[in-house]
């Protein structure tokens, strides 16, 4: 047994009452228990810590989440309340129901995110003002954590690409009527006594101008669209490479854990 403990040299009986170097009046058995509660209680504080970070982490989300839809779905409303439509203009069908549908859609799902932040982040908010590491716990940003990850990507992904969306739309619908030709304006274009061929000069350059202006901020808009959307993909994909990463490293230093407490437990039962 004393070859097991590595009892050293000059020492008494395992039995008898062995005194650690280190340890003033303490006998080689409470050592080995006072180093294992070390071990566990050094555990525990690691493991709070990761709460408390992913705590910080939701809140930061939530935060981030609320301030982007409330400003976001503000400047959609103002856009589709604002909007001056011709009357005298005859706006294609499919264009009029792209515009309602998007703003519709963009201030959806706004709103959504906006109502998962305010539910949420009080709660959050409270328990991380706490100075207690006990108290991390009581949040309830583990349980509600698919509901912050959706706001969270309503929000920035899908929220911000409905309103790059609704830029280009609204692009369409304000330069679209400009210098239509319509029925006022020819005649107002045209000299007194001219035929049509007359008419075909003024109205040649005015009926493409508004579509041009039109044309120019999709044509800016759609490169902007995909570049947001690879950068989007490209993010997430580097972000959970680094959770993998990180999950992987926590796993290898609990295996560690693992291994020095299995040895303290059974040198607890050797003694």
């Amino acid at each position: 047994m004393s070859g097991e403990l590595n009892v050293p040299m000059g020492s008494p009986a395992p039995g008898g009452s062995e005194r650690c170097p280190d340890g003033g009046g303490m006998d080689y058995r409470d050592w080995v228990r006072r180093s294992y509660l070390e071990l566990v209680s050094s555990n525990h504080h690691s493991v709070q810590a990761l709460s408390w970070r992913k705590l910080y982490l939701s809140r930061a989300k939530l935060k981030a989440s609320s301030r982007t839809s409330a400003l976001l779905s503000g400047f959609a409303m103002v856009a589709m309340v604002e909007v001056e439509l011709e009357m005298q203009y005859k706006y294609p069908p499919a264009l009029l129901i792209a515009f309602s549908v998007c703003t519709t859609v963009l201030v959806a799902v706004h709103l959504f995110a906006l109502l998962i932040s305010t539910c949420i982040l009080p709660n959050v908010e409270a328990v991380s003002n706490i100075h207690n590491l006990n108290s991390v716990s009581e949040s309830p940003h583990e349980r509600m954590h698919h509901y912050i990850e959706l706001a969270w990507g309503f929000s920035t992904a899908l929220g911000i690409l409905l309103f790059l969306v609704e830029v280009m739309l609204l692009c369409w619908m304000k330069f679209l009527p400009v210098d239509s030709g319509g029925p006022q304006r020819g005649a107002a274009c045209c000299p007194p006594g001219g035929g049509a061929n007359a008419t075909e000069p003024a109205e040649a350059p005015a009926r493409h101008s508004g579509w041009n202006a039109a044309m120019a901020s999709t044509i800016i808009m759609a490169p902007v669209a995909v570049i947001f959307v690879v950068f989007t993909i490209h993010f997430y994909r580097s972000l959970v490479r680094h959770k993998t990463e990180r999950h992987h490293q926590e796993i290898e230093e609990l295996h560690k854990i693992k291994i020095q407490l299995d040895g303290h437990e059974r040198g607890l039962m050797t003694v």
